[in-house]
Order: structure tokens, then C-alpha cells, then sequence
């Protein structure tokens, strides 16, 4: 008899089981979002693209202006965030050799506004030479509707 109430009730759980199953089953819905393709951009610092060697004083210049994104058909995108990084040359003196050997450091930040602060350009200007790089990469950009993507780095060379 207990038997027979044991798998009475184990017969209704797992009716009920199947039952509230396949209900939640087929309220779930499926929306399909299309696939989104960014667009074809390049960047800019000014006129200048990647791989550009520049002279001191065109770079002086160039670090003041704001980053620009930009596609074929000349439309810019909103700058997201990106990573600026300055490869600085600097001089010390070999104890062994008594001569001056170069060195190079790396200052580096991630950023959220086109142009880098007030602070950074004033220092980079005052002690910009040749050999050194400026390099922003990681560039998150968003177009009209909020979508973000990435846009190509830009990799600067102070030449002689």
C-alpha cells in the first residue's frame, strides 16, 4: 500500500515535471541581432598616419592635436579610450667605459579624451628628440549607434 502511494506521487512529480518543463520551454524567445561589421577607418594625429617619421619640431606640433578616426567617406568616430605610450631617450654614463650609453623608458596611460592631457603635452614637448616614438594602440572607437571597435594603431618616429 505504501508502495502503491509512493509511486502514485513519483508519477505526479514527474508529470508536473515535464509538464512545467516543456511550458517554459516554449515561452523562451530567440532574437537574432545582425551581425555587426565595422567599418574601414584610419587614424590620424593630424595628417599623420602609422609608421610616420617626423622631425622634432613637427612632432612638437603634432602631440597638441587630437587623435582623429576617420572612414573613406571622410566621417570621423568618437574616440572611446585608447593607450598613448612615449618611448623617451635618455643618457647615462658608463662607470666601466666612461662613455655615454643611451637608454630608453617607456610612459604610458590609457586615455578617454581625443587629445592628451595639458600636462603630458607640455612635458613631451619640452623634451622631445630624435629616436624617441609616440604610439597610441588599443584605440576603442564608436560610431552613430553606440557600437564600439577598434581602430588601427599609430606608431610615430622622431627622426634625425
Amino acid at each position: 500500500m505504501i508502495m502503491k502511494m509512493i509511486l502514485k506521487y513519483f508519477g505526479f512529480f514527474i508529470l508536473f515535471s515535464v509538464f512545467t518543463s516543456n511550458t517554459y520551454a516554449q515561452n523562451d524567445t530567440i532574437i537574432k541581432v545582425p551581425k555587426f561589421k565595422p567599418p574601414v577607418v584610419k587614424t590620424f594625429l593630424g595628417d599623420v598616419q602609422n609608421g610616420a617619421q617626423v622631425t622634432a619640431d613637427q612632432g612638437k606640433h603634432l602631440i597638441g592635436l587630437p587623435l582623429d578616426i576617420k572612414d573613406d567617406k571622410n566621417n570621423s568616430y568618437a574616440i572611446d579610450s585608447y593607450q598613448f605610450l612615449y618611448k623617451q631617450k635618455s643618457y647615462s654614463l658608463n662607470d666601466e667605459t666612461g662613455k655615454r650609453d643611451v637608454n630608453f623608458s617607456i610612459i604610458s596611460a590609457r586615455l578617454d579624451s581625443a587629445s592628451l592631457p595639458k600636462v603630458w603635452v607640455d612635458n613631451i614637448r619640452r623634451q622631445l628628440q630624435p629616436d624617441e616614438q609616440l604610439y597610441f594602440f588599443d584605440i576603442v572607437v564608436k560610431d552613430k549607434e553606440g557600437r564600439r571597435f577598434f581602430a588601427p594603431e599609430l606608431k610615430i618616429t622622431i627622426k634625425q
